[in-house]
Parts: structure tokens; sequence; C-alpha cells
């Protein structure tokens, strides 16, 4: 984590935040605060209250109950302040495919109220930030999905905002933008820009300083991703790597020795509290099984582990709690 993360001040905070749609909570009472100059993760699956967080902070939506401040100010009383100390990138790039690429960045400075004298030294440093200069007469319809994600994120950040939320930004693209797109993220937290950004992506939740997991609406771990890996993950992973892996997870998961088991690439990962007595168990029900075993060893977990591994946990105090109210 950079030291910039660990020493400044929080930019913004949330206690208790909810928002009810009817009888669904899409957000459920939740805490947090980022600080000024790092990359702070949402990491959930779709549906778990991380979209509808990002635009109750942006002021898109109005809270149920609780209470937030981004750059200081109300999330309920001052949101047009707010808006204009902010960048938001959504799911569905907010742009104009009939304009090109200058078009679109030039109807962004116009929408942000850009100075005069401001808007062509900020075009020019979106079309370098972005590459997007071989681009820039081109028709935004015939980007590919990479280069609009790009032009979205250079569009967001034409006002040099201090704050810039970014919504699930490299869904639908390939790996190699994805990983293209996240040195541009860098590049601006390096310049000072706080970073927001939801994912349901495990690899991209390894880049960031802080991260959350959410899920149904709830909050239900928050660290570092080494944190997670080391705070929240108390019991062993066993990387298993043995031949037909969906056969396998069913014999392994029946043993009582094995906490839980998922698929991992072309392997099984095992949870299991004590992995002195799970091994050899393991190992024998395989054989029993007739399936060939190359490997099986003790690993640090990954977030994918701790990720499942909460889940299960919250999965199974939601339904001990509901069977208590019966």
């Amino acid at each position: 984590m950079r030291a910039s993360a660990t020493t400044a001040e929080n930019i913004v905070e949330v206690q208790n935040l909810e928002k009810h749609f009817g009888a669904f909570k899409a957000v459920a009472g939740v805490s947090f605060a980022v600080r000024r100059g790092e990359i702070f993760g949402f990491l959930g699956p779709n549906g778990a209250g991380k979209s509808t967080t990002i635009r109750l902070l942006c002021g898109l939506l109005t809270p149920t109950a609780g209470t937030g401040t981004v750059a200081g100010f109300d999330i309920v009383r001052d949101t047009e302040k707010i808006r204009t100390r902010i960048g938001y990138m959504s799911q569905k790039f907010s742009l104009y495919d009939e304009l090109t690429v200058e078009e679109n960045i030039d109807f962004y400075s116009g929408i942000y109220r850009l100075p005069r004298e401001k808007k062509a030294a900020r075009k020019d440093w979106v079309l370098t930030m972005a590459g997007l200069r071989d681009h820039r007469r081109a028709r935004t319809a015939e980007l590919s999905g990479g280069w609009k994600q790009r032009l979205a994120l250079g569009c967001a950040v034409l006002h040099e905002p201090p704050i810039l939320f970014l919504d699930e930004p490299t869904s639908g693209v390939d790996p190699n933008s994805r990983r293209a797109f996240w040195d541009l993220i860098y590049s601006l937290s390096e310049q000072g820009v706080t970073v927001f950004v939801t994912t349901h992506y495990m690899e991209e939740s390894e880049y960031c300083d802080r991260l959350g997991i959410v899920y149904r609406g709830e909050l239900i771990a928050l660290g570092t991703p080494r944190e997670l890996k080391t705070e929240h993950m108390p019991e062993a992973v066993l990387e298993i790597d043995c031949d037909r892996p969906n056969d396998a997870m069913l014999v392994v998961e029946r043993l009582p020795s094995v906490k839980e088991v998922a698929l991992f690439g072309k392997g099984l990962h095992a949870v299991a509290a004590d992995p002195v007595a799970a091994e050899p168990a393991i190992r024998d029900a395989l054989a029993g099984g007739g399936f060939r075993l190359a490997r099986i060893e003790r690993i640090v977990p990954t977030l994918e582990d701790v990720f499942v591994s909460l889940i299960e946990a919250r999965d199974a105090a939601a339904g001990k709690q509901q069977e208590v109210q019966r």
C-alpha cells in the first residue's frame, strides 16, 4: 500500500447507510471510510449493492437511512456540490456513439463548464493519457470496448476531480484492455486522485489498497487484500490437483474434516480447520474413488478463497437465524 493511502484524511465517510426499494434492502446498513489518495474497492457478486452504494455517494439516489459525506459534503443536502468534485463512470459508458472521440471530449468539457482557456489543454491531456491520439477523429461507435472504456475514463476526469467513482468499469472488456485500464487508474492515483471502484473480478481486487467485500447489501469484511487473506481466513486451504475435478469435488466435500471445497482453475481448493487430518483423508477418499491425485499441498489463501468462505459463513448464519425465528 502506498504511504499516502495510510496517512491521509478520509475523503468519503459513511455510517449505517441504507437504501430500500420497497421491502428489498439493496444497501443494508454499511459503514466505512475512504482515505484521500487511495484505491478503494468494493468486491461482490451482481446484485450485492455495489452500484447502489456508488449512486448514493454520487448523489444520484437518496438514502433511506444513515449518513455519508463525500469531500466533506453531505450526500443528501449537498448533492450539487458533490457532483462538481467527483468523476463518475458507470457500467454503461455515457458516451455518444454518433460523435467522434474529440467531439465527445468537447461535449463533456461543456457539461463540466471548463473555462475556455483550459479546454484545449485538457483535451490534449485526455487524448495523451488514454492513448487516443490516433483515434481522435474516429466515430465512437467504431471503437472497441477497450478504447471506449479509455475514452469514458478520460471524459470522467476532464474537470480534474479529486475523487473518481468507477462502477464495474472493466465489465465486458478483454483481459489485456482490463490490465491497461488499471495502469491508467494507477497513474491517476499517483497524481493524488482518490479512486472508488466496484468489481466482481477477483484479480482486480488485488490491485486495490483496501477492499470491502459486499454481499446481499451488507459489508461483510473490510481491509487490505493481505489482511483479508490472513485475518479473515483462519482455516487452511489445500490445493488439490487431480483428474475429473468436478467428480472429485463431490467426494471431497463429504469428508468431515473438510469445511468446504470449490473448483479452482483445473483443480480444487479445500478449506479445512485441521489440514494435518484433512490431507490424508482426502488422499484416501480420492484413491478409493479411483481418482488420480497429482498433488495436494497447503497454500496461502487467495481472495477467491476468502470470498467464498465469508459468503458461506454469511449464508450459514442467515439460515440459523431463520430457523430460530420459526
